[in-house]
């Protein structure tokens, strides 16, 4: 698949998915298309070898894998992984707010968000809702309001004439968003919502709304940007964009070896959750993928002695209005290739040979690499990859496609970074 191919199939995915709960969904749709069953975490699985299949935690993590026709024991699995959420607004569980005429909806600040940029965007509400049907009976349904049904306006200038010399937003007072303007009491949130859940043909017959897990975003689309359409600018594309390429990448790739997927959610937050990269859920699916050698106390063991990952995760392109902030010699562009974390401290869990290993693929298919460690003067970030490797043990790369603006509203990447590292994530699959 050509970049331009890639790319239309990747802002569509995006612009589809405004929350993890989406993005799951949406993965678990392409799978389905490419033939990959759907499993149950609780049921009994009878893998065979040389199929593919796929299964969801919490509607918000996903697990898709090939099952080879080589042992896993001995030849090991080759993993990839990115995470579903992204930094933004989340709705409290009791969010109404009525001042001065105004219904507005309290909310709280998810991961470690860029805030400035969320002010005067058109805003939707997506997510999940916990509701009672008609019959009393418990249901639960995704949501996507898609239209701009709120906005969180700046304070004029006039009233703030520092506002460009020093600006200090606190969440609690500056960010609750404008929903509409009515009297006390006359509408709430919980209200609109059930409003809308019965205008639909899913969900005509609700009830009550019992719980949500709502979210904001910015119903600007991603697009292709710039004079000639080099980057690409969208909401999430810290992680969503890794999610999609290796997603591709494992549709693509063949079953002669165990190939896996996993798309962890609450990254952002630190990973300690059931269907976080802290969580039980990929050690799980290995033992039962262990399962298709024959029983030996030792098979996961070997297994994951034997196997490797790519942490695929956003990585820091060298903005040319900061570049102070970057070492001189770790200062990857956008459009120039992988990036390779490295960290002393593990913040990143690349070592020497996982990279050796990951750089070779890339120089088979010529596409040029670009290593990255922060300033030493610079607390560095992390990803789900050195939490993935104290877990199970699998010798893991950090790797990504450069970016601006990370955990803005709106980031940028180049255009053909992620249809490049699909190539090599392929090629890591198929072992070429």
């Amino acid at each position: 698949m050509d970049s331009a191919a890639f790319n239309q199939g990747l802002l569509k995915f995006i612009g589809g998915s405004p929350t993890p709960f989406h993005a799951t969904l949406n993965l678990g749709i392409l799978l389905q298309d490419a033939g990959f069953q759907r499993l149950d975490e609780a049921a009994r699985w009878n893998l065979q070898k040389g199929q593919g299949y796929f299964v969801t935690r919490n509607d918000s993590s996903l697990i898709a894998f090939r099952t080879g026709s080589q042992s896993g024991a001995e030849a090991g699995v080759r993993l990839a992984g990115a995470h579903t959420d992204s930094p933004c607004l989340k709705l409290k569980p009791r969010p109404d707010i009525n001042r001065n005429g105004y219904l507005q909806a309290g909310v709280e600040v998810y991961g470690g968000a860029l805030l400035n940029p969320w002010f005067d965007r058109d805003l939707s509400i997506a997510g999940k809702i916990g509701y009672v049907d008609s019959e009393g009976n418990l249901q639960s349904c995704l949501i996507d309001l898609r239209d701009p049904v709120a906005v969180i306006p700046s304070l004029a200038i006039h009233l703030d004439r520092e506002v460009n010399q020093q600006r200090t937003i606190n969440a609690q007072q500056h960010l609750p968003p404008v929903l509409l303007q009515c009297e006390a009491g006359e509408q709430s949130l919980e209200q609109l919502l059930l409003t809308h859940l019965q205008q639909q043909d899913d969900t005509r017959n609700a009830r009550r709304i019992m719980s949500h897990e709502l979210c904001l975003y910015d119903t600007q689309p991603p697009a292709l940007v710039g004079w000639q359409r080099q980057f690409i600018a969208a909401a999430r594309l810290d992680n969503l964009l890794s999610c999609y390429l290796a997603c591709r990448s494992l549709m693509d790739a063949r079953n002669d070896h165990h190939s896996l997927l996993v798309c962890n959610d609450h990254e952002e937050v630190g990973s300690t959750s059931a269907s976080g990269a802290q969580g039980p859920f990929l050690k799980t699916v290995l033992r039962r993928l262990a399962e298709l050698d024959a029983g030996h106390s030792d098979t996961l063991d070997r297994m994951c002695h034997n196997s490797l990952m790519l942490s695929i995760d956003n990585a820091h392109g060298v903005h040319p209005n900061y570049a102070d902030k970057h070492d001189p010699g770790h200062s990857p562009l956008l459009n120039g290739g992988p990036v390779i974390k490295i960290n002393a401290n593990q913040r990143y869990a690349s070592n020497s040979d996982g990279v050796a290993r990951f750089q070779q693929y890339c120089d088979r298919l010529g596409v040029c690499t670009q290593p990255f460690v922060m300033r030493s003067d610079l607390a560095c970030g992390s990803t789900i990859g050195p939490l993935t490797a104290a877990q199970t043990g699998i010798n893991t790369v950090d790797i990504g496609v450069a970016t601006f603006a990370m955990h803005s509203i709106r980031e940028l990447a180049g255009a053909r970074d992620a249809a490049d590292l699909s190539r090599v994530v392929t090629a890591f699959f198929n072992r070429d």
